[in-house]
């Protein structure tokens, strides 16, 4: 008969159990059946303890999509300060955004989002069950480099080639993540592997913005758009006056010469190192495009170093390989706000970043990141050139 019991037991759900003066009251719905078995060891363990209870141990585990929700909108949703179609917009938040759930109201959800707290009407949100598969789209995942130096690998396996080196709390995007490696990418044509263990991982999403850091962003940007035309139309007289001297010159050799960059005589000082720096900074965030060169709608990493240096009246070659020889060589040790700095992959100059002081540098990465500022030794710098006197 006790056998039977406890057959039956096992695959029953559980309403209500009394243990020496203890209750235990449990819905069937919040407790797997295959789980009871833990439960009830672990509360043996701990039914001698005056305070054991054990309702702590079936509490659920929190995870990090309970108070999520991603707009599911072709462009945005605005964020009222109430509860109302007729309240007031503080907001906005664009398409595949997150935010964190803070009450509900209704039909409403009281949400905080970057510097935003407001509401949204819960049609334009995605939230609940559904919203981990979406935040797994759409959400960048970001991995920190926790050991004092990482080893990037060409595959998966402690024996493939190292790639390159990267420092602690380096930062990393994360492209896949399987069986104990993390697939990261670098920059937009550099991938390699780095172990599970000596990193830490987080989701990151793209957040609202308040109406005024709107009004901000569209300012900078029509600031920065004015800037490159006027650049633009500089550089078109700078090469239509080289193009006029030497329209009989024969030129033998397509090498980089110092004849195919100009720097001015009035970029020594370091005041005007920062003006340069500075300048760069307005277009963080702003999208890479390959073969790009606009600083507002996309640029690659040597379209970007070059529209940056042209508004200032310096004229680069278009390509990293080529920037990373017409200018002049510094050390890394002496490096200065404004200056280049190149990195390789397969024993090629790929790469080219701005040095912005500190340590630092802004380049366009990738598709994905866009331009954004780094640790210059996010990758092994190779070499870094000057072409402010």
């Amino acid at each position: 008969m006790t056998k039977n019991i406890k057959k039956v037991a096992t695959y029953c759900l559980i309403g209500t159990v009394f243990f020496s003066g203890k209750t235990l009251v449990t819905k069937a719905a919040e407790l797997p059946v295959a789980g009871i078995d833990v439960v009830l060891n672990d509360f043996y363990l701990t039914a001698n303890d005056e305070n054991g209870n054990i309702t702590n141990l079936l509490e659920p585990v929190n995870s990090e999509y309970q108070n999520l929700a991603i707009s599911k909108v072709v462009n945005y949703v605005n964020i009222r300060k109430k509860a109302s179609e007729k309240s007031k917009v503080v907001g906005k938040l664009y398409s595949n955004s997150a935010a964190t759930i803070v009450d509900k109201k209704g039909d409403w959800y009281k949400v905080k989002s970057g510097s935003v707290t407001g509401y949204i009407k819960g049609e334009y949100l995605v939230t609940g069950e559904k919203v981990e598969k979406l935040a797994k789209k759409v959400g960048e995942r970001i991995a920190t480099v926790t050991t004092t130096t990482l080893k990037v690998r060409e595959k998966a396996s402690l024996k493939a080639p190292v790639v390159t080196l990267i420092p602690i709390d380096e930062e990393l995007e994360v492209v896949k993540e399987v069986d104990g490696w993390a697939k990261v990418s670098l920059d937009s044509d550099v991938i390699g592997y780095v172990s599970s263990d000596y990193i830490k991982v987080r989701t990151e999403y793209k957040e609202a913005e308040s109406i005024a850091e709107e009004k901000a962003r569209l300012k900078a940007e029509e600031a920065a758009r004015q800037n490159q035309e006027a650049g633009n139309s500089r550089e078109t007289a700078n090469t239509y006056n080289t193009n006029a001297t030497t329209s009989n010159t024969k030129r033998a050799t397509k090498k980089v010469s110092k004849a195919s960059y100009s720097i001015p005589s009035n970029t020594s000082t370091s005041g005007n190192r920062q003006a340069i720096v500075n300048y760069a900074l307005k277009f963080v965030g702003n999208p890479y495009v390959w073969g790009g060169t606009s600083l507002t709608n996309g640029a690659d990493c040597s379209g970007f170093t070059q529209s940056v240096l042209r508004n200032f009246g310096i004229s680069i070659p278009r390509v990293s390989r080529e920037q990373a020889y017409a200018g002049r060589t510094v050390s890394l040790s002496d490096i200065q706000p404004g200056d280049l700095i190149f990195y390789t992959s397969g024993g090629s100059i790929n790469h080219v970043a701005m040095y912005i002081g500190n340590g630092q540098v802004v380049h366009a990465s990738s598709r994905k990141t866009g331009i954004k500022i780094s640790n210059y030794t996010y990758r092994q710098p190779y070499k870094a050139v000057s072409y402010i006197n």
